[in-house]
């Protein structure tokens, strides 16, 4: 435990009784045709490439430079997923971090594993909204395979486009309103996976 009570390793997202959200950041092409498609289509989309998810908003905007990074990531999505979906992910995930495994400190059986896996789950450090690190970790999971599959065609259940929204939250942040544009960002909690 830290300081402010949170565990290190928290699945923090904003849900819903019906579903979880996860946010990706892409390329015009692949945005508009799954916006169109209510889903990830190929082409554009790569079914064979691994995909990473994040439930946190925050670490969304870390990485893709709020949509002004680069190109390929201009357009950020909002995906909602079911929550059995969401605990598939989760189950099937190995931590990509050996030194966070405990399988007996077997590095080989952990190589093995994880080569064969199509969830690879990693824990990088939370950003706040000047996405500054704090000193708590935030998931993102690597999809491949068959999880790209039925994340594709069974676990969505919607796809927004939030590029305009986090674009005024940075927006506020750049005039000195940080505390007008923290009161626009989702509302992310501890997320326990449902057993079945």
């Amino acid at each position: 435990m830290k300081d402010d009570g949170k565990p290190e390793k928290q699945i923090r997202a904003f849900y819903t009784k019906d579903f979880i959200r996860v946010y990706q950041a892409y390329s015009n092409d692949i945005a508009d045709t799954a916006l169109k498609h209510g889903t990830f289509v190929s082409p554009p989309f790569n079914m064979t490439r691994m995909t990473w998810i994040k439930p946190s908003f925050l670490w969304m905007m870390y990485r893709s430079g709020w949509g002004m990074k680069d190109s390929g990531q201009k357009r950020i999505l909002a995906i909602d997923l079911t929550h059995e979906g969401f605990s598939e992910i989760i189950e099937q995930g190995i931590l990509n971090n050996h030194e966070n495994m405990k399988i007996n400190n077997n590095i080989e059986e952990w190589k093995f594993k994880i080569k064969k896996s199509d969830v690879v789950i990693q824990w990088d450090p939370e950003r706040d909204i000047l996405l500054n690190k704090l000193n708590f970790r935030t998931i993102q999971i690597g999809l491949r395979n068959m999880a790209v599959q039925k994340y594709c065609t069974e676990w969505i259940i919607n796809i927004t486009d939030i590029t305009e929204f986090s674009q005024k939250i940075k927006s506020l942040i750049d005039s000195d309103e940080t505390e007008s544009a923290k009161k626009l960002l989702p509302d992310e909690n501890n997320y326990e996976i449902k057993k079945n």
